[in-house]
């Protein structure tokens, strides 16, 4: 009987040395899949060339915005069709402060976060009291409005015409190191793929604790049955104010980074639109799920160019190549809803499961 266990002992001891080592605590896990995704992504910016790179600061932008309306309606159930407005916030709020004072990036990229979590509090404050449809309804209202405003203040905000964001110098330091990692120069947008990409791997750790966490619990819980929620003595109207502050932020920050790579804060980049494109992103990428957010974001960016090179390819003129795209984007978004209606994260994780077992 021992020789046995003995046997069956040495034929488990390479299965459980093959298994990666995580460390115990979730601010680990998180911080060193951080530092992988940062590893990852230094050696895609540096294998390609400037319009790819500005393409990733785009995909960056559009993901910091999506994580926070994942946690808004994946993790609390608030549908928001309003956050292309509160990017509006944040890329204003960057136009003004750079034109207007010397301030360092990343202070401007903080205050824009800050108001736009002020204007966040206050529609959030309005919007604890709706559910379904009225909600969806009230910050659709607000999608519509904000950038209404931007040409009612014309003398401020610039009108239709906007207001230009000057780009960012690339550091000394920035350039040293990306030459002594790569021996490549460092243009504008390798500068702010990579801002853009930080910020995004700095709020993905923050959720990632934070929805993994006591708040993140609570959030589940409202969304999942508010009745049973309250009995068990959460406030309701709290969580969701908490939820639509922290999504906020997000989009304050994604309208920052906006405004930096776009270098330009006008009405038609924040139509409603820009909102239904970030609630599509995170329904394919998967509802709740900020891993699935980032990939929502990409098919977003580059999902379009493609279909449009596929259609150049095929012999389209650029005028129709350029109207197959979002027959594309459509036709994914219903495969998507019909084959895998957890989104193409949950459709990963079903897939590594079953290859698990």
């Amino acid at each position: 009987m021992a020789v046995t266990d003995e046997k069956a002992a040495a034929v488990a001891a390479p299965a459980r040395r093959r298994r990666p080592r995580m460390p115990r605590s979730t601010f680990g896990r998180h911080a060193l899949l951080a530092l992988a995704g940062l590893v990852a992504v230094t050696a895609v910016l540096e294998l390609t060339s400037p319009f790819v790179n500005f393409q990733f600061a785009t995909m960056a932008y559009y993901a910091i915005a999506a994580v926070g309306l994942t946690v808004l309606t994946g993790l609390n159930g608030q549908i928001s069709l309003g956050h292309g407005a509160l990017m509006a916030v944040g890329a204003y709020t960057t136009a003004l402060l750079t034109a207007t004072e010397a301030l360092p990036l990343l202070v401007v990229m903080l205050a824009a976060a800050v108001v736009t979590v002020a204007v966040g509090a206050l529609v959030g404050l309005a919007a604890a009291r709706l559910h379904g449809p009225y909600l969806a309804g009230a910050t659709l209202a607000l999608a519509v409005a904000v950038p209404a405003l931007a040409i009612y203040f014309d003398e401020v905000l610039g009108g239709e015409q906007g207001l230009r964001v000057d780009a960012p110098e690339v550091p000394a330091w920035f350039a040293d190191a990306v030459y002594f990692l790569s021996a490549n120069d460092a243009g504008t947008e390798k500068y702010l793929a990579y801002l853009g990409w930080a910020t995004l791997i700095v709020v993905m750790v923050l959720l990632a604790n934070l929805g993994a966490g006591r708040v993140g619990r609570v959030w589940r819980a409202v969304r999942d049955d508010e009745v049973a929620a309250e009995l068990a003595g959460i406030r309701l109207g709290r969580v969701r104010v908490l939820a639509f502050v922290v999504s906020a932020a997000c989009a304050g920050l994604a309208g920052a980074v906006l405004g930096v790579v776009v270098r330009l804060a006008a009405p038609t980049g924040f139509s409603i639109v820009l909102s239904l494109g970030l609630l599509t992103a995170v329904v394919v990428g998967g509802l709740g799920s900020l891993p699935g957010a980032l990939l929502g974001s990409a098919i977003l960016v580059f999902l379009p160019p493609a279909a449009r090179d596929l259609g150049i390819a095929a012999g389209l003129d650029d005028t129709r190549a350029a109207q197959l795209a979002p027959l594309v984007y459509g036709v994914v978004l219903v495969l998507v809803i019909l084959l895998a209606p957890s989104g193409v994260a949950g459709l990963i994780r079903k897939l590594t499961s079953r290859r698990t077992r």
